[in-house]
């Protein structure tokens, strides 16, 4: 009996721990339910929801840039790229295959782009084929059933209005490289990423923070496959789960004037050079454009290699921005710094005659004037007017050169311009000092006398150039030139509003500035003047023509046709003017790379960009000019062409 009563208490007290243990479990799941359904039930309920989603980037608008007039020079436009996500993938060969027809491209080529990236994780697309056809879309959409994880995503792509024109003030965007992504993380507040695009050149590289705005991400709801099913908008279903949209970039208001850059590049032709034009009471830049260019349209677009090894291979180099990636002997346009040492330091008086004969000798070496028999008795205007290099070379025999230098650099000469691009050359202006560092020898006195006339070894940029003949026009002030006017935002908040900046005033005696117009005045509109033949059409420019050696000539080869010499060795040719001579608004500077004479070859150029400059700005009263002008013109052309074939036989 009492074994019974043991064994059934045995049991009864196992039935109840079972029992407990049972309740305890149940009471286990229950709060689990509880925690995961109740307390984190919202939670899960997006994480379950999220497997039925796929975020997807917004990517923010790039701002655009505006001429000084308001004209769009520089777009946003959509383009599609053909994308693959691997996870989706069921049946790789087919659905290569099927694509492969559709873009137009080898099957094994796509095998190729996968196995490139197949270190990414399976659930990110990777990029196909950049900017396809709105064909290929539509059939990549229509047959959306039969191809499990392939996919269109819209970019939104930099469109370049006029293309080629101002290429290299404009710049371009391409996808940041590997190289580039660990300095911009680190120096950037922006979350850089590998296949973000970014400011590569000009101005979009400068400006890039500003300008690249803000991406932004969605969520859309896909299949099992991967396929696109809807944006899940406002759905009550997916409430909580909220993408970010996007903020576009700030828009940029240039002080570039469009119909004077079109017909900078118009003018310029097959020429291979530069044409700068600024005006002279700001520093505002006008046109810049150099030539052979490039479209960078196709950069943001998805560079091809035939056309990239089509600019890579070019000998002319169409990736070089002329304007300040490269700088020149300036010729006989640096004439007027000596003409102004010359002055400044008392070395010779304006109406003081020096002759000439066709050439000076100093030591061993023989100077030669371009003009084989000489000017005979010139003075300063004459000298400037015909540029007369034995004028400029007596003078220099009289000067220091660390003295030349330091009018020079108050003109700008030798240091950079600060415009705003990246990769500007500061150029050149040779000194005692810099001569021993560089060749460990003293400075020669012949030496001053090439670096009076421009060659040797002074180099400018077009830009230098035309800021220069900037402060004898506006009477002593040297501008830091701009081309960026405003930074605005869409919203007008913020926004950066940039005006002209003086680097210095120089102060040269009145009577310098007078006599430097002068001779600058005649060298176009008087007879004799080496661009007299640019004259008239009511632009009544004042300039100076140079002529850049690009290697060292034999006197035969210096009086030879320059022409008849091969291409590579042939002189460049140098234009700088400002205008009208009489109220002096805009400075332009043109430089044709072996384009012989600045005559011939860079006046007229700065001429049309002129004249298009007066056509736009001036008043009726100037219009009226312009017309008269023109009349005057056609009655004396004759007389002007056979001058500038005499000017051509003489050279």
């Amino acid at each position: 009996m009492f074994a019974e009563e043991e064994i059934v208490k045995s049991h009864r007290l196992r039935a109840t721990g079972l029992g407990n243990i049972v309740l305890i479990a149940f009471g286990i799941i229950l709060s689990r339910l509880w925690y995961l359904q109740i307390y984190h039930g919202q939670l899960y309920l997006e994480y379950s929801l999220k497997n039925r989603l796929r975020k997807e980037i917004i990517r923010a608008p790039r701002g655009m840039l505006y001429d000084r007039n308001g004209v769009l020079l520089v777009n946003n436009v959509p383009r599609f790229d053909a994308t693959i996500t691997p996870q989706y993938i069921k049946n790789k060969k087919l659905t290569f295959k099927r694509l492969a027809n559709i873009l137009d491209m080898k099957a094994q080529s796509i095998y190729k782009i996968m196995a490139k990236n197949s270190t990414l994780p399976r659930y990110k697309s990777i990029v196909i084929k950049k900017n396809i056809s709105r064909r290929e879309v539509a059939i990549i959409e229509t047959e959306n059933d039969q191809l499990p994880g392939v996919s269109v995503d819209t970019f939104i792509s930099r469109e370049y209005i006029d293309k080629e024109v101002g290429a290299h003030v404009f710049g371009y965007i391409s996808e940041i490289n590997s190289g580039q992504l660990p300095k911009f993380k680190k120096s950037s507040a922006f979350d850089y990423k590998q296949g973000d695009f970014i400011g590569q050149f000009g101005l979009e590289e400068k400006w890039d923070l500003n300008l690249r705005g803000t991406n932004g991400f969605e969520f859309v709801e896909v299949d099992a496959l991967g396929r696109k099913k809807r944006h899940i908008g406002n759905d009550n279903l997916f409430k909580g789960i909220e993408g970010l949209p996007s903020r576009p970039g700030k828009n940029a208001n240039l002080s570039i004037d469009r119909r004077m850059q079109l017909a900078a590049y118009e003018a310029l032709g097959d020429w291979v050079g530069s044409v700068v034009a600024v005006k002279v009471d700001t520093g505002e830049v006008l046109a810049m454009v150099s030539k052979p260019s490039f479209d960078p349209s196709q950069f943001s677009r998805g560079l091809t290699s035939e056309y990239w090894n089509s600019l890579v291979s070019n000998d002319k180099n169409p990736l070089r921005d002329r304007t300040v990636q490269e700088h020149y002997s300036p010729g006989s346009t640096f004439k007027l710094v000596t003409a102004i040492t010359a002055l400044e330091e008392g070395i010779i008086d304006p109406q003081t005659e020096l002759f000439c004969n066709g050439s000076l000798t100093l030591g061993r070496k023989t100077y030669h004037c371009w003009r084989k028999l000489g000017h005979g008795k010139v003075n300063m205007t004459k000298a400037i007017q015909q540029s007369c290099n034995i004028y400029f070379q007596k003078l220099a025999k009289k000067m220091d050169i660390d003295v030349l230098a330091k009018y020079a650099q108050m003109l700008g000469f030798g240091t950079k311009t600060e415009v705003g691009l990246p990769r500007e050359v500061s150029g050149l202006i040779p000194t005692k000092e810099w001569k021993f560092k560089r060749n460990g020898v003293p400075w020669q006195l012949g030496e001053t006398l090439s670096c009076a006339i421009g060659q040797s070894y002074i180099l400018a940029s077009p830009l230098q150039l035309a800021m220069a003949y900037s402060v004898i026009a506006n009477g002593g002030t040297l501008y830091r030139p701009y081309i960026v006017k405003r930074i605005s935002s869409n919203t007008g908040k913020g926004d950066e509003v940039f005006n002209p900046e003086v680097v210095r005033h120089v102060q040269f005696k009145p009577s310098t500035i007078d006599t430097i117009k002068n001779g600058l005045f005649a060298v176009v509109n008087r007879p004799g003047g080496t661009a007299y033949g640019s004259r008239g059409s009511g632009i009544r420019m004042a300039g100076k023509t140079g002529t850049s050696q690009v290697i060292r000539m034999s006197k035969e080869k210096l009086f030879a046709k320059c022409e008849k010499n091969p291409y590579k060795i042939r002189n460049h040719g140098v234009f700088v003017a400002y205008l009208p001579a009489n109220d002096p608004k805009i400075a332009v500077s043109v430089v044709i790379e072996h384009g012989c004479h600045g005559a011939s070859s860079a006046a007229p150029i700065a001429k049309k960009v002129g004249e298009v400059y007066m056509k736009h700005y001036q008043s009726q009263l100037q219009q009226k000019i312009f017309d008269i002008e023109k009349k005057e013109r056609a009655l004396h052309l004759a007389i002007q062409q056979k001058i500038k074939e005499e000017e051509e036989e003489d050279w």
